[in-house]
């Protein structure tokens, strides 16, 4: 479990510091009013620094910005890090209500770990995970769905952020030519996407889609104007710049990028690696161990697979997969048929969600392809704003759907859907009491973990009637524990690409191209797809604690709603939380 981090600073901070000394003696109540200013100034200055951040969470003052991606900023974010990091130690817990202990813990970890992610310059590596269709050319691109277009100053707004796009691009070379000074490179084979991606996305142009969405109340000389400075600007400013950039990437970048895979051969060594691993998993696990309990959880999985094919009157898992995996009823016949899958299983899902929970999401989500200049990204969960203006939206891969399948999609459209992502992003935004950063932060282990727990909640209430459906849940969790064993034995055991292919092939936990799509994905971005297994495991052993503490007291929907309204916690804070409430229930 990984140690708290506040109680030695904290003792050192007394020891030393007049400042701390005067909080110490001060009461509870003004140094949690004190602690309640730093998190506001602290939001505040997170909102400005970032104006798409501001915009993903409703908040409409910084539209007209987009942000400063330079090297400049990157330090100064670092030291706005550091000072924060010194007030809220120099700020004495003892005696604080739960929240405000466990806001002020969770704090003090997210400081300190992007203060250790800037002594590794992990910022000198924007694209390192843009294997999957990442980075800021992708990032940027998805303006038209992420901004609000509901007035003319809206679209003003826009048009200023399109005008800035070539300077974010210039700043993002600057970085990563330190990245090249500093030897902290992607992989070889990974960089050289990238100049594609980016020419993508000027064959697809997305920048226009504003154009085809102008409400009715406009004036025809308005749409005119707007329509005309949109069109120019992408024209002359935004797809010379996206032109640039791929051409700095194919001709100075690519050449410097490594051959090595393992994250641990930059700087850092396995240091690195191990502070990817908690980052993502916010546990002190290490490479060994998460690779082992892989191993486990694979053969675990495997044989409820082998029995629920000879449940289907099937010999072995072989013949049952065989079967499901060629029978035509699982094949789609157009894009329009997997999104109208999705939609279906959300759909029956949304009445069944109170005999889960009793906290429930109050905002819209929506069914959509990934657009093709994205198309090599996986399906993924968007959070809508606060307010319900913009709902969340599930993106759907849709591309080459012939060569889909059906099998996987009603437990991916439970994790991405409800009751996983948007049902748990949803509550987290609404919850009171909470400061701003706890409402709108998080970490993989936790709202990964959600997600793949989400998976397994329909079989409990009667979905996967369909045998292939049911296979697929099993696969989509097989897959997320094939996952621990190939990025620790990428990035920590020094596997090749071919062993990776090669173990995920003989796992039949996805198709061939998800596999090729995925190993890549573990390659340039370490350390992410431990976290799904890892925070569900968690909240399955934390779910049979209580079953077992409480006996026939257990309320599942009391469980759940514990769990969701703390926050995405780290998951010893989570259990801490659930460890509490447990001992409140049982009376000791």
């Amino acid at each position: 479990m990984r140690p708290k981090l506040l109680a030695a600073p904290v003792l050192f901070f007394a020891a030393v510091s007049p400042v701390a000394f005067s909080q110490a003696s001060s009461p509870v109540a003004s140094r949690v009013a004190a602690q309640n200013a730093l998190f506001d100034e602290a939001w505040q200055a997170a909102l400005k620094m970032n104006p798409m951040l501001a915009t993903a969470v409703g908040d409409y003052r910084y539209n007209d910005q987009l942000g400063d991606y330079s090297l400049a900023a990157s330090a100064e974010r670092h030291n706005r890090d550091l000072a924060d990091l010194a007030r809220i130690k120099a700020i004495n817990p003892a005696g604080f209500p739960e929240q405000d202990l466990t806001s002020h813990d969770l704090f003090q970890r997210q400081l300190q770990q992007r203060v250790d992610d800037y002594d590794l310059k992990e910022y000198e590596m924007p694209l390192s995970s843009s294997g999957g269709g990442g980075g800021i050319h992708a990032n940027l691109a998805d303006m038209p769905l992420s901004m609000p277009f509901d007035s003319v100053k809206h679209y003003e707004d826009y048009i200023a952020r399109l005008h800035q796009i070539p300077r974010a691009l210039q700043q993002t070379e600057e970085v990563l030519r330190a990245g090249v000074n500093d030897h902290l490179l992607p992989v070889r084979f990974i960089a050289e996407k990238i100049p594609g991606q980016a020419e993508g996305v000027i064959s697809a142009n997305p920048f226009i889609l504003p154009l085809k969405k102008f409400p009715a109340s406009f004036p025809d000389a308005d749409k005119k104007r707007l329509s005309d400075e949109i069109t120019t600007t992408v024209n002359n400013e935004v797809f010379p710049a996206y032109k640039q950039f791929a051409e700095f990437i194919r001709t100075s970048y690519i050449p410097n990028c490594r051959t090595t895979l393992s994250v641990n051969s930059l700087g850092g060594g396995k240091r690195r690696y191990q502070a990817t691993l908690r980052r993502f998993t916010t546990t002190d696990l290490t490479a060994e161990q998460i690779h082992n309990i892989g191993l486990k959880e694979v053969d675990r999985i495997e044989a409820e697979m082998t029995a629920l094919a000879k449940a289907n009157g099937y010999k072995d898992l072989d013949s049952f997969r065989e079967h499901v995996e060629n029978d035509p009823k699982y094949k789609p016949a157009s894009a329009d048929a997997i999104v109208e899958d999705f939609q279906k299983y959300i759909a029956g899902m949304q009445p069944r969600l109170p005999e889960l929970f009793g906290l429930l999401p109050r905002t819209a989500v929506t069914v959509e392809p990934i657009p093709p200049f994205q198309a090599a990204a996986a399906t993924h969960y968007q959070g809508g704003t606060p307010d319900g203006k913009r709902p969340g939206r599930v993106s759907v891969a849709v591309s080459d759907p012939t060569h889909r399948s059906f099998i996987n999609d009603e437990a991916v459209a439970y994790h991405e859907g409800v009751p996983g992502h948007h049902l748990q992003i949803t509550i987290q935004q609404s919850l009171t009491g909470l400061p701003e950063f706890r409402k709108h932060g998080g970490n993989a282990a936790y709202t990964e973990g959600w997600g793949l727990y989400a998976e397994e909640l329909g079989k409990e209430i009667g979905f996967y009637q369909d045998p292939g459906s049911d296979y697929g849940r099993l696969r989509s969790e097989l897959f997320r524990a094939v996952r621990l064993v190939v990025d620790t034995g990428i990035h920590d055991m020094n596997w090749s690409r071919d062993q990776v292919v090669e173990y995920m092939r003989k796992s039949h936990s996805v198709d061939e191209p998800t596999i090729q799509a995925e190993t890549d994905r573990y390659i340039s971005g370490p350390g992410q797809a431990c976290s799904y297994k890892l925070g569900q495991l968690k909240i399955r052993e934390l779910r049979e604690r209580a079953k077992e503490k409480l006996g026939a007291k257990f309320d599942l929907k009391a469980f759940h709603d514990e769990v969701l309204s703390g926050g995405a916690l780290p998951l010893d804070l989570l259990e801490a939380r659930v460890n509490r409430w447990l001992q409140a229930q049982s009376g000791n």
